[in-house]
């Protein structure tokens, strides 16, 4: 699915490419599914770090190894694997995709394709915010903004089997959502005052804030974070941030990491029925702009999956 120019949704076009040349450590993937993720709507709408005319774009993908190159010996072909696209290469929006071995992990079996193609965006950047950047402990108390979105729905699973106090803020209706994902307590954002109620609920404050919305949910939360605390956004965060260093909190921009050993951290999880994808709505690859449309749209939950192939 290429993308022929920066814009709206109406500027993807299916059309047969040729593949770049395997190199010596990447593998060759039949991609059967992907999803949706902002960093696509994003690349789409600017064409930053040099998504334009011609792009392909897509940073999930499960599917079967077709090809090895001549360095690799871990996989093989036939392989069922599941990974993050790198930048500068295209991306999963393809019926083929070729990738850096190092990125690749073997799909969790208990997983469909769509729910495989749901986790490693997504599951690599909850990971890293929660255990890289946070450090989160057994016994602390976190609260998590978006906690129903791709990534705020792993983090809030990751955060409640790490044995922390889980606060999820979200919209009403996916309230009971967050519960089921294991959050202590949950808090609508349209119709609550989230500030108030965890400085009146937890006057020393929480240990982690995690922001997955952005606008200025940092610079609002810097009221309720502990001295000392740890605040961590995966979006530029707007507002005032000056309390932050009054109280010696520790903010962290965190931007995903690829790694094949966090994915099968993941997977290990996954396995033991420890953490599972949320999947929102399915689409085909023809769909694709209207699967960016859903998206933009708002008020969801959980991951927009992409069927690619079958």
């Amino acid at each position: 699915m290429i993308l022929t120019a920066n814009g709206g949704a109406e500027n993807f076009q299916m059309r047969d490419v040729p593949l770049p040349p395997l190199g010596a450590n990447q593998l060759l993937v039949r991609v059967l599914a992907s999803s949706v993720n902002p960093i696509d709507i994003e690349l789409r709408k600017t064409g930053a770090i040099g998504y334009g005319a011609e792009s392909v774009l897509g940073f999930d993908a499960a599917g079967k190894v077709e090809k090895v190159g001549v360095a690799v010996t871990d996989f093989h072909p036939a392989d069922d694997v599941y990974y993050s696209p790198a930048f500068g290469l295209p991306g999963s929006y393809a019926e083929f995709n070729i990738v850096d071995a190092g990125l690749v992990a073997k799909k969790p079996a208990s997983l469909s394709w769509i729910e495989a193609a749901a986790v490693p965006l997504a599951g690599m950047t909850a990971y890293g915010a929660l255990f890289d950047r946070a450090h989160l402990r057994l016994g602390q108390t976190i609260l998590i903004i978006n906690s129903t979105g791709g990534v705020g729905s792993l983090a809030t699973q990751l955060a409640h089997r790490a044995g922390a106090y889980v606060i999820a803020v979200c919209s009403g209706p996916n309230m009971a959502l967050a519960r089921s994902l294991g959050a202590d307590r949950v808090i609508d954002r349209n119709t609550e005052d989230v500030v108030a109620i965890v400085k009146e609920e937890h006057p020393n404050g929480v240990d982690v804030v995690l922001d997955f919305a952005g606008f200025d949910w940092i610079a609002r939360c810097m009221d309720i974070v502990r001295p000392m605390g740890q605040m961590v956004t995966i979006v530029n965060p707007a507002g005032e941030l000056a309390m932050g260093y009054r109280k010696n909190v520790t903010l962290h921009y965190s931007f995903l990491c690829r790694s094949r050993c966090t994915l099968e951290h993941l997977t290990d999880l996954i396995n033991r029925n420890w953490l599972k994808p949320v999947i929102n709505k399915v689409y085909r690859m023809e769909e694709i702009a209207d699967a960016h449309r859903c998206f933009e749209q708002g008020g969801g939950f959980g991951k927009i999956g992409v069927s690619v192939g079958s």
